[in-house]
């Protein structure tokens, strides 16, 4: 299944605000990712036209098990690749912003032979 970008980057702040606040709302995923509400309301819209989230009378959102799917392989990697390009020596900032656009353009198999390297030389 082809998700795009934004996609992906909502799920995986969503998966971050779960962690960190115990719950999601429209609200919080517009501060976390620096957009506006009604940015949020038009994505939130397709997420859940997509079965990737559910939200209740409350406003309050779910991601659904086709959602964390993605939130969490997209999560995972933005943490590898942090991870690798502050151990060479990248700053956190800078790491952290590569990261983020490397999560979604890396293909599978140069993700895992990254992986593997990472195993190997660790």
């Amino acid at each position: 299944m082809k998700i795009e970008k934004t996609a992906e980057d909502y799920l995986e702040a969503m998966l971050m605000l779960k962690e960190e606040k115990g719950y999601i709302r429209s609200v919080d995923v517009a501060e976390h990712l620096g957009v506006t509400k009604p940015s949020v309301t038009y994505t939130t819209k397709r997420l859940r036209e997509s079965g990737l989230i559910v939200m209740d009378k409350d406003g309050e959102i779910t991601i659904t098990e086709e959602g964390m799917i993605i939130a969490e392989r997209t999560y995972s990697r933005h943490k590898i690749l942090t991870d690798f390009l502050l151990s060479i020596g990248v700053s956190e900032e800078n790491a952290r912003e590569d990261a983020c656009k490397l999560e979604h353009d890396f293909s599978e198999e140069s993700f895992d032979a990254l992986v593997s390297f990472i195993k190997e030389h660790s």
